[in-house]
C-alpha cells in the first residue's frame, strides 16, 4: 500500500495512503483528507448545463456540446487509462470540449473551486491528499450517483450498470442508507499472500483449518522458515486477513457489529476465537525475528525472498513488489484459514472491496457528462485497458476476457471464484480512519502480536477504543442499513 499511514489510495482507502501512490491496487479510505472549509461553498457557484435528450445512446441525457471538467488522481495507476476513456467519451460527444488534468494534490487543487461552487464534474478523490468522503457527504457536496447505476450498461442494455459491477461496489459508496456518493473503479483482493512454489517445497496446501495452519509453521520453522511476517511499524494490515477470519468464524453480523460501533461488538467469541489464534503464531514462535520494527516493504522484501511463507496484505503486492519477487515464486493468494468446521461461513470466504474512489460534485456545471463519462470507464474495454495497463482489477464484474494475467491477479480472480457470495467488505476502516489505523491497528493488534498485550486484554483495549468513538460527538457516525 503505501508507506505509513492510511494505505489505500485505491481501495478508497485502506492505508495511508501514504505513498501508496505507486503502488497498483491501492485502496483509498475515505476519511483521511484533510478536507475542512471544502464544504462552505462561498463563491458565485457556475451555471448548469442545460440536459440533453435522453436516448438508447445517450441514456443519462448529456448535453452533447456540454464542456466536460475531469480530474484524476496521478498515482501508482498513472493516467493513460482515463485519457484512453476520455477519448471513447470525446468520440461519443464530438461537440464536447474536454478538459482532462490529472494531479497529486486532489485536495488542494480543488478545494478552492469546492469553495467557489465551481468544482470540476468528475473526480477521482485519491491519493496521500485525498479530500475528506465523510466531509463531503456530510455537507451535501457530492451527487447521488443512482442514475448512473440505473443506467444502461455500456456494453448490454438489457443489464443496469449497477448489476454488472463486482462484490461491494455500491455498497462501498454508500454512508447513510440508499444514496451512492462515491463509484470505487479499481478492486482489491484482501488475504494471505504467499509463493506456491514454497508451499510446494514443503508438500503442503494452504490450510484451510488453525490447526493445519500451526502444522504447517511448525514444518517450514524445522526448515528456517518462520511461517508469518507482515507489516510490523503498520499492524493495520493484520486486518486484511483477519477481519474475513472473524466473518468466517462468527458470520458477518459480527462484522458488521464492529463497523456500526455497537457495545460489545469486539467481545463476541468469534474475535477472541480469532485473536487467540493469531496470537498463538506470536507465542509459538512462527513469526518473522524483527517483524514488529519491520515496515511495509522491509516485510514484503523478506517474504519476497523466502523468509517468511505468508503475509497478509492487498492485490497491490504484486506490483509494489515486482522488483524482488522472483520470476518462479509463483504468487498467490488464499481467504484466510478459518478455526475449524464449526466456523459460520465457508473456507473462501474473503475481503475484497473498491478502491479509486470516483466521485460527481453536486455543484458539477455538467453532472450527466460526469456520470456517463464513468459508465464509459465501466465499458468491457475500458476496464480491460486498465487491467492490461495497471496490474489490478477493475469494478467491473469482468472486464478480463483476452488478458493474460500475472501470477497475483490470475490468483486473485481464482480466490473471488471460489468466494462466491462470500465476500465481506469491513467499512471501519473507511468510516473511521484514525480509529482503525492508530487504535485499533497500533495500539491493539499491533501490541498483541508483539507479544505485549494477551488476546483478552487487546480485546479489552480495542472494545476501549470503539467505545471512545461512539461517543465522539465530534465526527459522523455512520451504520448499515
Amino acid at each position: 500500500m503505501g508507506s505509513t499511514g492510511q494505505h489505500g489510495s485505491e481501495g478508497v482507502g485502506r492505508r495511508d495512503l501514504i505513498k501508496r501512490t505507486a503502488a497498483i491496487g491501492l485502496v483509498a479510505a475515505p476519511g483521511m483528507g484533510l478536507l475542512s472549509a471544502c464544504a462552505s461553498s462561498g463563491g458565485d457557484g457556475q451555471d448548469k448545463a442545460k440536459a440533453g435528450k435522453k436516448t438508447a445512446k445517450n441514456p443519462l441525457g448529456v448535453n452533447d456540446t456540454a464542456k466536460l471538467d475531469f480530474v484524476l488522481f496521478d498515482g501508482g495507476f498513472g493516467k493513460e487509462y482515463a485519457e484512453d476513456a476520455v477519448k471513447l467519451y470525446e468520440k461519443a460527444f464530438p461537440k464536447a470540449q474536454v478538459k482532462f488534468s490529472a494531479t497529486q494534490k486532489i485536495q488542494s487543487t480543488l478545494q478552492p473551486r469546492f469553495n467557489q461552487g465551481t468544482p470540476p464534474d468528475l473526480i477521482d478523490n485519491s491519493g496521500a491528499e485525498q479530500m475528506d468522503m465523510g466531509v463531503l457527504v456530510g455537507k451535501k457536496q457530492l451527487a447521488d450517483l443512482t442514475p448512473l447505476l440505473d443506467a444502461p450498461s455500456y456494453d448490454d442494455p438489457s443489464k443496469k450498470v449497477r448489476d454488472t459491477l463486482r462484490p461491494g461496489i455500491v455498497e462501498m459508496g454508500q454512508f447513510d442508507g440508499d444514496p451512492v456518493w462515491i463509484l470505487n473503479y479499481a478492486y482489491t483482493v484482501y488475504g494471505v499472500w504467499y509463493s506456491q512454489k514454497a508451499l510446494d517445497g514443503l508438500d503442503e496446501k494452504y490450510p484451510e483449518t488453525w490447526d493445519d495452519m500451526l502444522r504447517v509453521c511448525a514444518k517450514a520453522k524445522k526448515k528456517g522458515i518462520a511461517g508469518w511476517t507482515y507489516a510490523g511499524k503498520y499492524p493495520y494490515y493484520l486486518p486484511f486477513s483477519l477481519y474475513p477470519m472473524i466473518a468466517k468464524v462468527g458470520g458477518r453480523e459480527v462484522l458488521d457489529a464492529i463497523d456500526n460501533l455497537e457495545p460489545n461488538a469486539w467481545k463476541h467469541p468469534a474475535v477472541k476465537a480469532c485473536f487467540e489464534a493469531y496470537y498463538e503464531l506470536f507465542k509459538k514462535g512462527y513469526i518473522l525475528r524483527g517483524t514488529p520494527g519491520l515496515d511495509h516493504i522491509q516485510s514484503q522484501t523478506a517474504w519476497a525472498k523466502g523468509k517468511a511463507l505468508f503475509i497478509p496484505n492487498g492485490s497491490w503486492v504484486e506490483n509494489e513488489s515486482a522488483n524482488v519477487i522472483p520470476a518462479d515464486f509463483n504468487l498467490a493468494v488464499s481467504a484466510p484459514t478459518g478455526i475449524d468446521s464449526s466456523d459460520k461461513l465457508p473456507f473462501g470466504t474473503i475481503w475484497a472491496s473498491g478502491g479509486e474512489p470516483f466521485v460527481v460534485p453536486a455543484k458539477a456545471a455538467n453532472p450527466e457528462g460526469g456520470m456517463e463519462q464513468l459508465r464509459v470507464m465501466l465499458s468491457e474495454a475500458s476496464s480491460r485497458n486498465f487491467t492490461s495497463k495497471v496490474k489490478s482489477l477493475s469494478a467491473l464484474n469482468g472486464g478480463i476476457d483476452g488478458i493474460e494475467l500475472t501470477p497475483g491477479l490470475k490468483a486473485g480472480v481464482a480466490a473471488l471464484d471460489k468466494a462466491g457470495d462470500n465476500v465481506v467488505n469491513p467499512r471501519i476502516p473507511d468510516w473511521y480512519v484514525q480509529l482503525e489505523k492508530e487504535k485499533i491497528g497500533v495500539g491493539g493488534l499491533g501490541e498483541m502480536m508483539a507479544g505485549r498485550l494477551t488476546p483478552a486484554e487487546t480485546v479489552k483495549k480495542i472494545q476501549g477504543f470503539a467505545d471512545e468513538a461512539a461517543k465522539d460527538t465530534s465526527i459522523k457516525h455512520y451504520k448499515h442499513k
